[in-house]
């Protein structure tokens, strides 16, 4: 049986069956088995099924809002925002179909016709973690269908619910048996499937090891697999940086989702001239969140998704001050925060270097690190000097020298004055260990289709 603990109050939440051998082999044959013909209705129709799926998912926002509560712990006064999200990726991204999977037309050759379709893979497993169980799989879920491949969506083990309601939804639409299914199962069935004859694509949304797994399970195989392992993002507040909307947008992109998020603010580097006055308004906004009970309207801050998420945030913290930062938000201010539970006091950290596992190490919870530097190519040195890269920001009135300065940070996203946002119309992806490959945007269907060829003599004497 899958058991799911709420962090909220340590309970079980849900239970599944796991998906046995012979569930599993039914659900890839079943797959193969509709697929082409999926493949074959017009992109018009397999459009209008996702948009009625998307049309039954919002219709249960407020039930499937709870259970992200529930299941992961986020505050219920944010949780809705997951399915407007939700809703906005899929729309845009059945909206932009037709036109992103056109046939690509050559110059004109009197005699000929001569264009490349592109074909659906087949069989896409879409394997979605539980920090943003919907918008992490519908990035590829919903394009993946609108492509003609069959859909198989693994959750993970901490949203199980997440994937019932995809299914709930596409079964409302009137999808084809086939064309979109679910499996609960374990890590060791998720290889398994993944090396499976059957399997043509792999999406995978995690942990650099749970990505380097996914790579060995499917290493047999010619297929290609699309990786989102996360980050370690920067941001570089320059001297001209509108501090106060800094502090505001930075606080809510470092604290947002308990930090819980890929592309959430994890280390922050301030121009030396206005350090001290950015950093103190940093801890004081950071100090205002109220910690607790994420099914109380009036919490802003929830627990961590498991103990052990929360205890290794607190080791980071530790390990930061001894070895000289200083920790500026008190936790003795948050009722709530108690060690050996998931409830974790946000933190603040000065004085950090990169020496300091906090700013080396993904943290993927409450705390951020602030250091200062002298100027823009210290500043761009401080972000590059990082395994991951996945989104960057910058903090400048001047638009020429964020651009400049884009050119130069290694990242998937660059964004000025804005950050842990992600714009469906944009291409998502990563450099370095934040993974490979590109979801969302007309790029986004590359991954999901093979190029095909045709070159037709339409004269002999041609």
């Amino acid at each position: 049986m899958l058991r799911t603990v709420s962090p909220v109050d340590g309970q079980v939440y849900c239970e599944r069956p796991l998906s046995d051998e012979r569930r599993i082999a039914a659900v890839l044959a079943a797959a193969e088995g509709a697929q082409p013909a999926w493949a074959r209705r017009p992109v018009a129709e397999r459009a209008a099924y996702c948009s009625a799926a998307v049309d039954a998912f919002v219709a249960n926002g407020d039930a499937i809002a709870e259970e992200i509560t529930w299941q992961m712990g986020r505050p219920i006064a944010h949780s809705p925002g997951e399915v407007r999200g939700f809703e906005e990726r899929a729309r845009h991204m059945i909206e932009i179909a037709p036109e992103a999977l056109a046939d690509l037309d050559t110059e004109p050759r009197a005699g000929f016709a001569r264009f490349i379709r592109r074909e659906a893979l087949g069989t896409v497993l879409v394997m979605a973690p539980w920090n943003y169980p919907y918008l992490t799989a519908v990035n590829t879920v919903v394009p993946a269908l609108l492509a003609g491949n069959a859909v198989i969506l693994k959750h993970s083990g901490q949203t199980p619910l997440a994937a019932e309601r995809f299914a709930e939804a596409f079964a409302a639409a009137g999808l084809p048996r086939g064309i979109f299914q679910i499996v609960h199962c374990t890590h060791a069935d998720s290889a398994r499937m993944i090396a499976s004859r059957e399997v043509d694509f792999v999406a995978f949304t995690g942990s650099v090891e749970g990505g380097r797994a996914v790579v060995e399970a499917a290493a047999s195989k010619f297929i290609s697999t699309g990786l989102e392992l996360g980050g370690k993002d920067p941001a570089y507040v320059r001297a001209d940086a509108d501090l106060s909307f800094a502090v505001e947008s930075l606080v809510d992109g470092a604290f947002f989702n308990a930090g819980q998020s890929c592309c959430g603010i994890e280390r922050i580097y301030v121009h030396r001239d206005i350090a001290a006055d950015f950093t103190d308004a940093y801890a004081a906004a950071v100090a205002d969140y109220r910690l607790g009970d994420p099914t109380d309207p009036e919490t802003t801050l929830g627990p961590c998704v498991r103990t052990a998420a929360a205890d290794f945030v607190r080791e980071q913290v530790a390990e930061a001050v001894g070895r000289g930062a200083r920790a500026l938000v008190d936790p003795a201010g948050f009722a709530a925060d108690a060690p050996g539970t998931p409830y974790l006091a946000p933190q603040v950290l000065a004085d950090v270097t990169h020496g300091m596992r906090v700013m080396y190490e993904e943290s993927f919870g409450p705390v951020v690190g602030i250091a200062s530097v002298d100027d823009d190519d210290e500043a761009v040195n401080r972000m590059n000097d990082s395994d991951f890269g996945l989104t960057a920001s910058i903090w400048t009135r001047d638009v020429d020298v964020a651009m400049a300065l884009g050119d130069q940070v290694e990242t998937g996203t660059w964004f000025m004055n804005r950050c842990d946002y992600l714009d469906p119309s944009l291409a998502w992806t990563g450099v370095k260990d934040s993974g490979r490959g590109c979801t969302l945007s007309p790029l986004g269907f590359e991954a999901l289709t093979r190029p095909k060829s045709f070159h037709l003599r339409l004269d002999s004497d041609a």
